[in-house]
């Protein structure tokens, strides 16, 4: 488990050039999402999945078709991946993780929980988590009132072993993983940092936990994020109405996406190409006043890219 945090001043050059936007951001999907969150692109179904974790909800794109599918929960549903050796997904709800077989016939899928950790810690769920390039499942756990900081970061193997890895947080958020995997970045959301682990692929292990970034007030917090081919990561701001494209090692803005949402939540690379970036957004805590100047807050948005992202790595079991 991580102890120490380090501070790492983040430098204005970069390394890296801007990425091309192609055009304005569009919403694709006005579903009016409580929480929008957990964008994951299927590259077998061609397929983008996202998910709604306060009205729990887990919803399906065909880009090609059009066509609409929506899944609805008993509790809430946090995070999503694709797995290796079945159909379906292996996804975090509110207590820990499990699977979920999207093929079954109507409404009769129900998850089936795998895992659940934190028994004793009663004021927490879960939120966001990924796969590494193992498919190893990495995800967080967060204060319900965003205040505690009672969140963990947590590693679940195929084989059903699940290693908590760090600790303290309010907030979860991420993660992302550098272009050559060596660097893991992963967010305390409410204390608006963005850290860097040093990520060992083959133990798969973190260590060296430092403060990469933050952004300044009026960019809102770090939420979702994601890493494009180039290694250049993807940030969704809550509070921030936008998706900043930041240089993986110097942090410096590269470039911004604006969205007619105040709270953007989650992004990810899909279609054929992976250079479409599709950004879920979320109406919680807005006001009266807000959602009736922001319609489309808790839709899905999609934008062209003029660089691909990476596929979403699968999990192992």
């Amino acid at each position: 488990m991580n102890k120490h945090e380090t501070n790492t001043p983040s430098s204005s050059s970069s390394s890296l050039p801007a990425p091309v936007v192609e055009g304005a951001p569009e919403c694709i999907w006005p579903a009016g999402a409580n929480l929008g969150e957990g964008t994951m692109w299927s590259q077998r179904e061609q397929a983008l999945y996202w998910i709604d974790i306060l009205t729990p909800r887990l919803f399906r794109y065909d880009p090609a078709t059009g066509a609409q599918r929506t899944w609805t929960f008993d509790e809430e549903i946090t995070a999503i991946a694709e797995r290796a050796s079945a159909p379906g997904l292996f996804i975090t709800l509110r207590r820990g993780f499990a699977l979920f077989d999207t093929t079954a016939p109507g409404d009769g899928a129900k998850p089936r929980y795998l895992h659940q950790p934190e028994t004793e810690r009663t004021g927490n769920r879960f939120n966001d988590g990924k796969c590494d390039a193992r498919g190893r499942f990495w995800a967080g756990s967060m204060d319900f009132d965003c205040k505690a900081p009672t969140g963990a970061l947590y590693r679940y193997d195929a084989g059903g072993r699940c290693t908590r890895h760090d600790d303290g947080f309010e907030v979860t958020n991420g993660p992302t993983w550098s272009g050559d995997g060596r660097t893991m970045y992963f967010n305390n959301t409410v204390l608006n940092k963005l850290y860097a682990y040093d990520f060992d692929m083959e133990a798969g292990t973190v260590s060296n936990r430092r403060e990469w970034h933050r952004f300044p007030k009026p960019d809102g917090l770090p939420d979702g994020m994601t890493t494009d081919a180039a290694g250049r990561l993807w940030i969704a701001h809550w509070g921030g109405a936008c998706v900043t494209c930041h240089d993986p090692v110097s942090a410096a803005e590269l470039c911004r996406i604006d969205i007619p949402a105040s709270h953007v939540t989650d992004c990810a690379f899909g279609d054929a190409d992976l250079r479409t970036l599709y950004i879920t957004t979320a109406r919680n805590s807005l006001t009266p006043e807000q959602q009736a100047a922001e319609p489309l807050a808790g839709g899905l948005f999609r934008v062209r890219i003029g660089s691909p992202g990476v596929p979403a790595a699968l999990f192992a079991g």
